[in-house]
């Protein structure tokens, strides 16, 4: 009886939602809703947090408010959703809109208003309630490709107004306008020995076991034989009757002996919890296969919400006379489950494969705050950079900071700190702590006093200070100097800087300042004439790009357009 009540609190807590208005938002495209990802989805550093809707491989789409509310932000960025328009709504949900080609009517003449205003591509605006008002089904939009897209489509999210939470928008009705008939896949089931006392199989690394297919549509694994603690992790996705991309999927479930022992589901969560999708997979794994693994475990326990477990946080402990199966459920927003059960039996194996030999000479606790140094270089990291305890190995060659590797997640910024020793007062200014990566070098804001630079990183990997004393370059996609331009709707460069990166770009019409807008993939920048500055006859344009250190270029040229037709 008490065991019964602990399932019912158990599957409580993990499944029972709240109550979403599920008729009160439209579709926000006039074609069939598809997904190309859906909520939750693993993606690098963060889950999704929407929809992203397929847009037919076109810009251009209109792009609809799903129910009456005001524009309570825009924000045009060159990463992330890019230009995103955010739309309140009086039920206490905000609707956003994301890689949006341009805004319609009322909003873009605000939007283009406000990029003069700031003298600024780059701008992010709270709009008060009565300042732009949207009726249900109002065009506001144009579906496009902006911002971080790695292809034309509408970024769709709901979110808690008052928390900024986002929700599966799923919940909101418009799983009817989705049809989903097909299990999820389970394509990969692992074992992880805990520790290193423990051996799984005759191993003391991560297997992969062997699955078969039951009549009942359900896999049983090989049996697992062990002698302490482990934990299982899952590669999974999930496909709907309509769209040929894989999807992530809503829900898992671990059961030690029919009870439940860890499981999630992606129903809602905050941006701070994001990063720690880094901590749900294999993040070693990830890096060095590009599979994500998903475990059901945690070494020691992290803050995201949306994990519910018991105790021993999804670690199985093998004991002798205690025969054991672990059954792991995964379904989709619909209902669709697919099942693995997994034997689990205790022995003594000896040791064949041993553990995975790490070269390190440091050891670092998760739980403290850490400094280490050699030579004129150091690095911190607070308490709380890690997940997990680990091996590292710290060294300095070659005026190289060599900083483990990134197969190793850091979920906070950790502190990198470098003394010069040999560069002239001059050539200080223009040097950057840089990550490099074969030979690829990433620039990190540097900060200096002195002779010291310091800087901040998320990553694990190679540092040194960097020298950048070359220019960026700026160059027209097709030239103009001399010519008419009256039939061109506008006027496009590239801009680029090899080392330290574009930090700033302004262009300059008859000395005014004039929008270019900004396109992080293609490194071009665009003035549309129809914003109305150009001048009937000659026209006079310079464009002045700053890097990250301060080296700037400046290219002017002369062109004629008249405004008559």
């Amino acid at each position: 009886m008490k065991f019964f009540a602990f399932l019912l609190f158990f599957s409580n807590a993990l499944f029972a939602q709240i109550e979403y208005p599920k008729d009160y938002f439209d579709p926000p495209l006039d074609i069939p809703m598809q997904l190309s990802g859906n909520f939750g989805e693993l993606r690098p550093n963060h889950f999704h947090a929407g929809f992203d809707l397929k847009t037919m491989q076109k810009e251009g789409l209109e792009v609809h408010a799903v129910a009456d509310g005001y524009v309570s932000r825009i924000k045009i960025s060159t990463f992330g959703n890019g230009k995103a328009i955010y739309i309140t709504h009086p039920n206490g949900y905000t609707s956003v809109y994301g890689h949006l080609q341009s805004a319609n009517d009322a909003i873009e003449k605000y939007i283009k208003k406000m990029h003069y205003k700031e003298n600024s591509f780059e701008i992010e605006m709270f709009l008060k309630p009565d300042e732009l008002v949207v009726k249900k089904g109002q065009i506001i939009a144009f579906s496009g490709n902006t911002g971080a897209s790695e292809g034309p489509h509408l970024h769709f999210e709901i979110r808690d107004t008052k928390t900024e939470k986002v929700i599966n928008p799923m919940f909101f009705g418009f799983d009817k306008n989705i049809k989903d008939n097909k299990k999820p896949i389970i394509s990969s089931v692992y074992v992880y020995p805990i520790d290193s006392k423990t051996t799984v199989n005759h191993s003391k690394r991560p297997l992969l076991l062997n699955l078969s297919l039951q009549k009942d549509g359900s896999y049983l694994s090989e049996k697992v034989v062990s002698n302490g603690n482990i934990g299982f992790g899952i590669s999974t996705f999930d496909y709907d009757d309509v769209s040929f991309n894989k999807n992530g999927v809503f829900k898992v479930q671990s059961f030690y002996n029919g009870k439940p022992n860890f499981g999630y589901q992606f129903d809602t969560y905050s941006f701070d919890e994001m990063r720690y999708v880094n901590a749900l997979i294999d993040y070693s794994r990830y890096k060095k296969m590009q599979q994500r693994v998903q475990k059901l475990f945690m070494k020691n326990k992290y803050g995201l919400s949306i994990i519910k477990t018991e105790e021993n946080n999804g670690i199985f402990s093998v004991l002798p006379n205690l025969a054991a199966v672990c059954r792991i459920e995964v379904s989709d927003f619909y209902g669709n489950k697919s099942t693995v059960s997994i034997p689990i039996k205790y022995d003594l194996l000896a040791t064949i494969i041993d553990k995975e030999p790490v070269v390190s000479n440091y050891f670092v606790k998760a739980n403290k705050d850490c400094n280490f140094a050699k030579e004129n270089m150091s690095v911190f990291f607070p308490s709380g950079t890690f997940y997990d305890d680990f091996d590292m190995n710290f060294d300095v060659k070659n005026d190289t900071l060599f900083l483990h590797d990134d197969t190793v997640p850091a979920h906070t910024n950790f502190t990198i700190s470098i003394e010069d020793n040999k560069y002239s007062e001059a050539q200080k200014s223009k040097l950057f702590i840089g990550m490099i990566e074969g030979k690829k070098i990433s620039y990190l804001p540097t900060f200096r006093k002195d002779s010291l630079f310091t800087a901040k990183s998320k990553i694990l990997g190679q540092f040194a200070l960097i020298l950048d004393t070359i220019t960026p370059k700026i160059n027209l996609t097709k030239p103009i100097e001399g010519k008419w331009l009256s039939d061109q709707k506008n006027i496009q460069l590239t801009i680029t800087d090899s080392l330290s990166g574009v930090k700033s770009y302004n262009g300059y019409l008859n000395g005014n300042w004039i929008l270019f807008e900004y396109d992080n993939k293609t490194k071009k920048i665009t003035h549309n004439f129809s914003d109305g500055i150009v001048a009937e006859g000659a026209n006079d344009l310079k464009i002045v790009v700053i890097d990250n250190v301060g080296n700037s270029s400046t290219f002017v040229t002369q062109f004629f357009r008249s405004q008559k037709k």
